[in-house]
């Protein structure tokens, strides 16, 4: 019985780092989730920009001369 003691220490420490580089890996992965998003945010906006530009100037001067 007492030969099993030390394995299972060993296999609680093995856990015990396989749980923090879990971690580490889930940190990375939103990271990287975090990043191409912004990457899209960034090309839509780009693409889409003077569209958005023309319809919020519309709404404000629409806002504009129906307020005054």
């Amino acid at each position: 019985m007492e030969k099993f003691a030390p394995k299972y220490k060993n296999y609680a420490v093995l856990m015990a780092a396989g749980l923090k580089r879990k971690q580490g890996q889930t940190l990375v992965e939103y990271g990287l989730i975090l990043a191409l998003v912004s990457i899209a945010v960034i090309v839509v906006l780009a693409l889409l920009g003077n569209q958005l530009l023309n319809i919020f100037n519309t709404i404000t001067n629409t806002l504009g001369t129906n307020g005054s």
